[in-house]
């Protein structure tokens, strides 16, 4: 098969389309014919050279993907070959095949065709475990979005509407809020001319918000502590903004708020497939609804996966950016 490879890393020119070897599914594992797979932060960082893959993981970076199953390895019972499916990897989504672990295999929703559901699996699984299964946000709550533009944050504004939340997001410019505002959206901060504590201040009447999903990291998290509302929860998923920065223990405790931080990529199997069949009960019957969709920005070819990591890098996606497969 083909796969985009990483000889030495480097700026998107370091993706190189190469032939490698067939993976062959193990134990509790299915072969899947890759029909489309999506950009994601974490794939930039690998290619750089400064995010690798879990050991035993394949070494093609690819966090999601859809397709159809071609072959079960031992102990595989619920699946059969020709499925459409799509799923959350550890890596090797950019590729012509890949292995999943069944407990990370999801059905197609309804409504959606294969292509896009490469969309899904990474933003679905990442939102629902921190907004909902670590932060517990629930109806009548205020949750603050940052990078709502963005993959895991279009799907975040729509997931926090469906259960009857209120959303603010930050964005770098208009056009992006106008797109978060369609999603359903009800505070609309442009991080470059706004200071989004003061915003979300004036919007919630001084409360501020009741759980913040980050991906920023050191740069705002003096400011997302004052963001907070009392009991409030800040979840970290990203670090664009720095690793080390300085936290106020004080305002913390007088809030009695909490602070994560969590990555999905390199936990356990058990972890990613307790998620993983979270999402298929909670979040798929809202996208086979169409109370929920995927936000797709562009599609591009797998083996010019060097253009759709330039297209994340500029910053002007809304949504995901999608690879489709040469066969596909």
């Amino acid at each position: 098969m083909y796969a985009i490879t990483i000889p030495e890393p480097g700026g998107p020119e370091a993706l190189v389309w190469a032939e490698v070897p067939d993976p062959v599914p193990g134990e509790g594992e299915v072969l899947v014919e890759v029909v489309a797979s999506a950009v994601n932060r974490a794939d930039l960082l690998q290619r750089q050279g400064f995010y690798d893959p879990p050991p035993g993981s394949s070494p093609y970076p690819g966090l999601e993907c859809s397709g159809r199953v071609t072959a079960l390895g031992p102990g595989v019972s619920g699946w059969a070959v020709g499925d459409e499916v799509c799923a959350l990897l550890a890596g090797g989504g950019y590729a012509e095949k890949v292995v999943v672990p069944v407990g990370q295999l999801l059905p197609v929703p309804e409504g959606v065709d294969l292509a896009t559901a490469a969309a899904l699996p990474e933003v679905a699984c990442t939102v629902w475990s921190n907004i909902f299964m670590i932060a517990h946000l629930r109806p009548g709550e205020t949750l603050l979005v940052h990078g709502g533009a963005s993959g895991i944050g279009t799907m975040a504004i729509q997931l926090a509407k469906a259960v009857g939340a209120r959303v603010a997001v930050t964005a770098g410019s208009p056009e992006k809020l106008a797109r978060c505002a369609e999603l359903g959206a009800d505070i609309l901060i442009d991080y470059r001319e706004q200071d989004f504590v003061e915003e979300l201040a004036k919007a919630t009447d001084g409360a501020g918000a009741d759980v913040i999903l980050d991906i920023v990291g050191a740069k705002y998290l003096e400011r997302n502590v004052k963001a907070l509302a009392v009991n409030g929860r800040l979840v970290v998923i990203g670090l664009q903004g720095g690793v080390k920065g300085e936290l106020n223990l004080g305002a913390l405790l007088a809030k009695r708020a909490a602070v994560m931080a969590t990555t999905l990529r390199a936990r356990p199997a058990d972890e990613k497939a307790a998620i993983v069949a979270a999402v298929r009960e909670h979040v798929w019957p809202l996208i086979g609804a169409g109370t929920v969709r995927p936000v797709v920005d562009r599609t591009l070819p797998l083996n010019d996966a060097a253009e759709g990591h330039r297209a994340l890098e500029s910053g002007t996606h809304v949504g995901k950016v999608l690879l489709v497969t040469p066969q596909a």
